[in-house]
């Protein structure tokens, strides 16, 4: 049996001799008559290290393919199907050969790391403790019995929180809604899964932002979708460019974030919204509008969204209670046509049987209440004040070599460092010095961006995390020889 491995592909070499061994045992290539080459045999033949086939060796022991026999050599074990021999799955490949992707190892680290005493997270999307409403939330428990049926839920979600949500839409955003209309989900991210499950099929091209927080996703790939990039400038997507990609493909959808986009924290212009919604008529692509941010408007300002515009049910509209309430809330909706709720509710409740009744209880208590209206007022002021922070931050320090955007509202900055660096050395460096950012690269094509968050942190935290940051990118990039 003759063992052959590719240089050219990103698979390491043992991972290659352990499937290819692996495969010749299940196929009889391999007899079990005869032993296996020896390690430093197979090897010197397939002119790699040593190393290589002792590690891939362990792993086909470890799953109980092969038996080493002291003094007489590596063999197939005889007893693969017998009823003595308790075989262990190889999960190392089953967690390679899963269809639905894992996040970038990148995004992993992030996640896994910026919890670590000392580390001043400038990276995570969700809100600080201190601006989350626990107290009124404890209000609530008091003054109001929870008296709800604990079974499943209708399959849209809880007929009162829907109704709530359709006062909510038409108060603050200017929406006339239906409760048959409308999905809860789990959260956002929940809402995109499943529109991207339920609707697309692989092979279909969709069109996203760039830079985006879609971008980083690996649903799209997971499902082979194709996906198109759309640059942001300081007024959102260009509708230009959406023709041109029309153009030369056939957008089956358009993912759009308008307002406070993350992570630029532009806010589409007028004209651009009212032109991109004719596109949507004229060409038949619908339009997801991922609307997070529009609520944390520093000077309380709405502007319309695309949802409220759309007179043609063009338009899905997610929103949740992730960035202006409690991300561990785990409350989301989708908003559109009936029949395409209808079927997003299908593919939801083969997943989960709908969503979980408590907190769709308390979060109906809280947002038809006077409390969500003065909390939202608290969390713009507090918002504007740590956006402020971080920009006083960065311009006393910076000395000009980090240029951005101020954004009016939502909960990120957007960073361009004027020359040349390896975003992700400089996060390295930063993590040893306390403080976490997104490199831009996890969310866009472009290089020398990053992304700082102001919604996680306090004023004397984004001081001192924009310090640390300073001080690694002098010592990634031999700058800023005088702070």
């Amino acid at each position: 049996m003759q063992f052959m491995l590719d240089r050219s592909i990103k698979k390491p070499m043992y991972r290659q001799l352990v499937e290819q061994i692996e495969n010749a045992i299940i196929s009889g290539d391999l007899s079990q008559d005869q032993p296996l080459p020896s390690e430093r045999e197979l090897a010197k033949k397939l002119l790699i290290n040593r190393s290589t086939v002792v590690t891939a060796y362990d792993e086909l022991e470890a799953v109980g393919l092969i038996v080493r026999k002291i003094g007489s050599g590596t063999y197939i074990n005889t007893d693969i199907w017998g009823l003595t021999h308790k075989r262990v799955p190889n999960w190392g490949r089953y967690v390679e050969d899963g269809s639905f992707l894992p996040n970038l190892p990148l995004v992993q680290k992030l996640r896994n790391e910026t919890e670590q005493k000392g580390m001043i997270n400038l990276s995570s999307g969700e809100l600080a403790a201190d601006l989350l409403p626990n107290v009124q939330f404890a209000r609530i428990l008091k003054e109001h019995a929870f008296d709800e049926h604990l079974g499943y839920d209708h399959p849209l979600g809880d007929a009162g929180l829907r109704e709530t949500i359709c006062k909510h839409m038409k108060t603050y955003k200017g929406m006339v809604v239906e409760p048959d209309s409308i999905l809860i989900t789990s959260g956002a991210q929940q809402a995109i899964h499943l529109i991207v499950q339920c609707l697309l099929k692989p092979g279909d091209t969709v069109a996203i932002e760039d830079p985006s927080y879609a971008f980083s996703l690996p649903i799209f790939q997971s499902f082979g979708v194709k996906t198109l990039l759309l640059p942001v400038d300081q007024h959102g997507v260009n509708p230009d460019d959406i023709e041109a990609l029309q153009r030369k493909h056939r957008i089956r959808m358009l993912f759009l974030n308008p307002d406070y986009q993350n992570p630029t924290g532009t806010k589409m212009s007028l004209e651009r919204r009212k032109r991109i919604l004719e596109l949507s008529s004229k060409h038949g692509f619908p339009i997801i509008e991922d609307d997070p941010y529009n609520l944390t408007s520093f000077d309380g300002c709405i502007g319309p969204t695309l949802k409220s515009m759309d007179d043609n049910d063009n338009v899905l509209y997610i929103s949740s209670l992730s960035k202006v309430v409690a991300s561990g809330l785990r409350i989301g909706w989708i908003i559109g046509p009936e029949k395409v709720i209808k079927r997003l509710s299908d593919g939801k409740h083969q997943i989960d049987f709908g969503h979980s009744v408590f907190p769709q209880w308390i979060a109906n208590q809280f947002l038809d209440s006077p409390q969500f209206d003065e909390h939202v007022s608290d969390i713009r002021i507090q918002l504007r004040e740590r956006r402020n922070a971080l920009i006083l931050a960065l311009d006393s320090l910076s000395k000009d070599e980090v240029t951005y955007l101020v954004p009016q509202g939502g909960i990120h900055l957007w960073c361009k460092i004027n020359h040349e660096i390896d975003e992700y050395k400089l996060l390295e460096e930063s993590m040893k010095k306390g403080v976490s950012f997104v490199p831009g690269r996890i969310m866009g094509s472009k290089n020398g961006y990053v992304r700082f968050t102001y919604g996680k942190g306090n004023e004397a935290s984004i001081k001192e995390g924009i310090s640390r940051f300073v001080y690694a990118l002098r010592d990634n990039g031999g700058m800023f020889e005088n702070v």
